[in-house]
């Protein structure tokens, strides 16, 4: 896979489908959707304050962006229509999720099973 630069050159908001384009000179576009970007929010809401605080986010499918600003040279702040606008994504976060997104997504699911949680926001599993 080739090195993505950490600074897009450009990013567009795709409110209907439900992503993130980053636009990379040397890689061309990547898209990151909306509810992989919010399960993995860099907020200490979602993350903690330190290894073991992470807080599982379930129920976010539908989950879209509002807005994206940026936030000097440093990256972007990207607000939810959950309510959730905490998370500062830097630039080299952003290329780290979309370098690992196959190996996240499926480690998001695995993690959601083991809780009986759901990506659905209304559907509850119960382990018998």
């Amino acid at each position: 896979m080739p090195a993505i630069p950490s600074r897009p050159q450009k990013i567009r908001l795709h409110r209907k489908r439900r992503t993130l384009e980053l636009v990379y000179a040397q890689s061309g576009p990547l898209e990151l959707s909306a509810e992989y970007l919010r399960v993995f929010s860099p907020s200490a809401e979602v993350r903690g304050h330190g290894p073991g605080q992470e807080v599982l986010q379930w129920g976010k499918r539908d989950v879209n962006i509002d807005r994206v600003s940026a936030v000097g040279n440093y990256g972007i702040q990207v607000c939810f229509d959950d309510g959730h606008d905490t998370g500062i994504y830097s630039w080299e976060y952003l290329a780290q999720l979309a370098h690992a997104q196959p190996l996240n997504w499926q480690d998001y699911l695995e993690r959601l099973a083991a809780a009986g949680k759901s990506r659905d926001p209304h559907v509850q599993i119960l382990k018998l």
